[in-house]
């Protein structure tokens, strides 16, 4: 901080620099005010306010991380996906700090809840405005919602401030979106020296005749060789689900899959090469990205559950369906990743993974980094000792005239320049 930041402002201390009047005065018992004060309604409101701050809080990381995948030379700087496996990790513990909140929340009995129910009149959880934009900046989709009362959700809002905010979340690209378009960037689907979904395609027919149709064939007894040919002529229609780019549309126009045909193949590649360096960040992203939508759902059984437990079938307090409509959110329409929990039907053994071939092995052992040259220009390097000691390379062959063929060190450095693939 600057010398002259200091002096220009009061000093804080940790009542100041919390705003702990607003945050502790904000609890406002309408029991109390009535002349009824009920122990437990103080319970209920800390509880929800905690949980409107934690939204805020994973709003405010998944903000960050759309913006790193969203860089605005199209591409997505390496050198920042740890710091974006951070901030999701920070989204998954977040999430299981709230799933695990209800049991203090279910420290209130049913007859408790009930002494101040009423005073709640319209107010329901449905109407919470950052959960809805948590939805959308996820990537839930339109579509998929099911209905309040029959009503879009966004009915639950009236003010201009409201409805600008869910229409911005909207709007913008989601989450689901710009990892989607970083999945068809993946190096390697396509590409003259090693066709990754070519080679995959051989080697999963190779997986399915041995494991499936072998067996089926050698088989003596009738029924078993019907019921195996009939396992094997199964897993040739799950492969040829995502071998065929028109069958794959037919399931994403109805909404079975979500990420384009390309994107899957992405998101495949990279989980069959998890253990080639380049793609450890990658898969790591893929995995949390998994855990968010498990524990999304996970909080929504618990929400379901606890309300359950205190209303029962009773309408909600905001005039809806209440157990029965929460019940129907934890389905496979409220999963954003949906597409990589799916993805495991497709995976084969280590042993029939296509070998990468030698130029694309190196492609998968060197991180490519976007950073800043002293000019202010953008410049492509490699990270780590490997980038910095061939931009030395020719910072000294520049000044001596060595001829690279004379330099061991300038021939790597060729070789890693000669890469064409970034993960970007």
């Amino acid at each position: 901080m600057a010398e002259g930041d200091r002096h220009s402002r009061e000093p804080h201390n940790y009542q100041s620099y919390l705003q702990l009047d607003k945050v502790l005065g904000s609890q406002a018992m309408q029991s109390e005010l009535a002349g009824h004060p009920v122990h437990d309604e103080h319970l209920f409101i800390i509880t929800h306010q905690a949980y409107e701050l934690w939204f805020k809080q994973m709003l405010f990381d998944i903000d960050s991380v759309r913006g790193l995948f969203m860089h605005p030379s199209k591409r997505l700087d390496e050198s920042k996906t740890l710091q974006i496996i951070n901030r999701l990790n920070r989204v998954t513990l977040i999430l299981k700090l709230l799933t695990d909140q209800f049991q203090i929340l279910e420290t209130m009995t049913p007859l408790d809840f009930l002494e101040f129910r009423k005073y709640l009149d319209t107010a329901s959880g449905f109407q919470s405005l950052q959960f809805r934009i948590l939805e959308n900046k996820l990537g839930l989709k339109e579509e998929n919602r099911i209905k309040y009362n029959q009503q879009h959700y966004k009915k639950a809002f009236s003010d201009p401030a409201s409805m600008a905010a869910l229409d911005a979340s909207i709007s913008e690209p989601s989450l689901f979106k710009v990892v989607e378009a970083w999945l068809e960037r993946t190096p390697g689907i396509e590409s003259s020296d090693f066709n990754f979904w070519e080679q995959y395609q051989i080697s999963a027919h190779r997986w399915i005749e041995d494991c499936y149709l072998k067996p089926a064939q050698a088989s003596r007894d009738a029924a078993q060789r019907e019921a195996r040919m009939s396992e094997y002529q199964k897993q040739i229609d799950t492969f040829r689900s995502i071998f065929e780019t028109e069958q794959h549309n037919v399931l994403v126009e109805r909404g079975d899959r979500r990420f384009s045909h390309r994107a899957s193949q992405g998101a495949l590649m990279i989980s069959l090469y998890r253990d080639e360096p380049r793609f450890h960040q990658p898969f790591h992203i893929l995995t949390v990205l998994t855990d968010i939508d498990a524990l999304m759902t996970k909080w929504r059984s618990n929400h379901v559950s606890m309300v359950q437990r205190m209303i029962g079938a009773k309408v909600g307090t905001g005039g809806s369906s209440g157990y029965q409509y929460l019940r129907s959110t934890i389905s496979d329409r409220y999963k954003v990743f949906l597409d990589l929990f799916n993805l495991s039907a497709f995976l084969i053994p280590r042993d029939y993974i296509p070998p990468l071939t030698s130029s694309m092995k190196r492609t998968l052992s060197v991180l490519s980094v976007e950073t800043n040259g002293l000019d202010g220009e953008k410049v492509d390097d490699n990270q780590g000792a490997t980038g910095s000691a061939c931009s030395a390379n020719r910072d000294l062959q520049g000044a001596s005239g060595n001829a690279p063929e004379d330099n061991v060190l300038a021939a790597a450095c060729k070789e890693v320049a000669d890469m064409s693939f970034s993960f970007h």
